[in-house]
């Protein structure tokens, strides 16, 4: 994961990114907002921030995440998964990252990368017509 003057935002060409315990106790998915500047709109971005709106399971939240923020929160066993979104990857899990020369550990495949995996199946079978969604529409009658 590539991070910008002490703060998260991409991971190579996706989009950051994080499902963690906030310093509240909630359970939250996190990512840069687009008014940053540092990313650009993208279906997969927002179909992952729809649908898990949609689950109304956890807290989503558009904001920046500062690096000293997120190393609190892996210090302190707070964060859950991270992952990657875009076009080309749809959802790729992250399980390390390099920051100031250190590697930086993060437990998302040791936590079983559960919401990766949801959001990567979801998506994948809305794309393929396997499960119906507004988004989609079956072109087989």
């Amino acid at each position: 994961a590539v991070v910008s003057t002490q703060s998260t935002g991409e991971a190579g060409t996706m989009n950051f990114f994080v499902y963690w315990t906030n310093e509240q106790g909630e359970r939250e998915l996190i990512t840069a907002p687009l008014d940053s500047g540092l990313i650009l709109p993208g279906v997969t971005r927002q179909s992952v921030l729809d649908l898990t709106r949609e689950w109304g399971e956890f807290k989503v939240t558009e904001r920046m995440v500062t690096m000293p923020e997120f190393l609190r929160a892996i210090e302190s066993d707070r964060v859950i998964e991270v992952f990657g979104c875009g076009t080309a990857c749809m959802i790729a899990p992250i399980d390390s990252m390099l920051f100031e020369n250190k590697d930086i550990p993060i437990p998302t495949m040791s936590s079983g990368a559960i919401l990766s995996q949801r959001l990567f199946t979801t998506l994948s079978d809305i794309q393929v017509g396997k499960t119906e969604h507004p988004w989609s529409v079956s072109i087989y009658s």
